[in-house]
């Protein structure tokens, strides 16, 4: 497919898919959100894509929200078919994602770029961000998962102080909270990501994608997590890579991991 929003790039076993609508602050309109399902569909089965970086192009934005014109005109039903569907197709499907994916946050991230970022696995942001649920101020709710993935980050209080306040906080204050796991220059922004993610990907790819699985289950209310955990646990004793992984453990050998 010809991307028209989007830059992919692979680097080795990393693939960047990259928001590309400088001018507009990388705002998801519809045809990037649609362009953003295929792209993470082709990634998830392409075997030589080992874990993925999210990141927008330019210093300004990650991503700085909706495209807010889409709006205008929604009635009640179009607006719950349209969360259900960019729900469903796009940030469930990063969050439950068989393979590591990484938010590389430069400049705003706000609205749905915000929950773009907290349905990756893991956030880096650079020092010049800025993070904020502001869907208040146009008389919304973030309808992208932000009020659950806010609260699961940061807690139920200061969810709803953010929410409720439309703020903006910096990349330290998001640190401080517990929304991003590190802070670096602009500079070292992708070079901190890249390398989370090729240690990530030293490890073995079935392992990673239970865990995640499992981890997940952690957040949700349906279900039983520790259940989940016992069930990924059990799953890896018919891989070949836990084989793999004991005996190269045995003979003092660093391990060989196929995925398999």
């Amino acid at each position: 497919m010809v991307y028209q929003n989007l830059l992919i790039e692979n680097k080795g076993r990393i693939q960047y898919i990259v928001i590309n609508r400088e001018s507009k602050l990388n705002a998801l309109n519809k045809d990037t959100l649609y362009e953003l399902h295929i792209a993470l569909g082709d990634a998830l089965y392409d075997k030589e894509v080992g874990g993925v970086i999210i990141t927008g192009a330019g210093a300004k934005a990650f991503v700085a929200g909706a495209d807010i014109a889409e709006f205008k005109g929604l009635s009640m039903k179009a607006a719950l078919h349209l969360a259900h569907e960019n729900q469903k197709n796009i940030f469930d499907l990063i969050e439950n994602f068989g393979k590591p994916i990484i938010a590389a946050i430069n400049g705003f991230a706000l609205g749905g770029g915000l929950e773009l970022a907290m349905a990756c696995h893991i956030r880096i942001a650079s020092d010049n961000a800025k993070m904020g649920l502001p869907e208040v101020t146009l008389g919304l709710i973030p309808g992208y998962g932000g009020t659950q993935r806010l609260t699961n980050l940061v807690g139920k209080g200061k969810a709803l102080e953010l929410i409720l306040t439309a703020d903006m906080i910096t990349a330290a204050e998001a640190y401080q909270l517990g929304l991003v796991n590190h802070v670096v220059s602009q500079d070292g922004l992708l070079v901190k990501a890249e390398e989370i993610l090729n240690k990530i990907l030293s490890k073995a790819p079935l392992a990673i994608a239970g865990a995640i699985t499992a981890v997940n289950a952690a957040t949700r209310n349906e279900g039983n997590g520790f259940e989940t955990e016992m069930e990924e646990f059990a799953k890896c004793f018919g891989t070949a890579d836990l084989k793999e992984g004991i005996a190269a453990f045995l003979e003092k050998r660093k391990p060989s991991f196929k995925g398999k």
